[in-house]
């Protein structure tokens, strides 16, 4: 399969719209950024306030005579083993990232990756044998990066099956590709029946 470097004009050829070359669009790709590892985040940390920590309600010692300060119980905050103020609850970091600022990002992320020569284009990408030995050997010839990111319309069942162990090739569908893969791939290789779904998810 012959591979051809992607071009700014390939690009727009293909009614892809990107955006490179201007400031435009770098806050729409960290606001994404900063979204996909919000939300990706569980907000499980929690501790105990005074009236959750296990104990005695008893009064620990006498209101009067010791000499100390006066205390109801030992779920009190100052006493080791007891409440914890303000600490962490249970929570949501999720956050929403509006389409038209996906879109923007998703423009920008492919318009620098393109300026700078690491995206190219193939007719299709399949392994027919389901063999991990030929999905690395038709990705050499590819390319020789060390991450790889590879975006069709769809992929058949025996590619994935070659390719799930093979650490530095990502597949994704031209539906699901995101910036973040884009962004922390060396190359990215994009069939040309992914072009039309990349056209819609770009247009504006």
């Amino acid at each position: 399969m012959s591979v051809k470097q992607l071009s700014l004009q390939d690009a727009a050829s293909a009614n892809i719209t990107v955006t490179s070359g201007t400031t435009k669009g770098n806050q729409a790709v960290h606001d994404l950024i900063v979204a996909y590892r919000a939300n990706r985040r569980t907000g499980s940390a929690c501790t105990k306030t005074r009236g959750e920590v296990r104990g005695s309600g008893k009064k620990i010692y006498k209101q009067k005579g010791t000499g100390g300060a006066r205390h109801g119980a030992r779920s009190a905050p100052i006493f080791v083993g007891g409440g914890v103020v303000f600490g962490p609850r249970p929570r949501s970091y999720n956050k929403k990232v509006t389409k038209s600022t996906r879109r923007l990002a998703l423009q920008k992320a492919l318009g620098e990756k393109i300026a700078a020569g690491e995206v190219a284009s193939v007719a299709s990408f399949s392994v027919a044998d389901a063999k991990t030995k030929s999905f690395v050997s038709a990705v050499n010839a590819l390319t020789d990066a060390k991450k790889v990111l590879i975006i069709a319309k769809s992929f058949d069942e025996k590619t994935y099956l070659a390719g799930r162990n093979v650490q530095k090739v990502q597949l994704i569908t031209a539906a699901e590709a995101n910036i973040e893969q884009i962004l922390h791939a060396n190359t990215v290789i994009i069939t040309e029946d992914s072009f039309e779904t990349l056209s819609s998810r770009t247009a504006s």
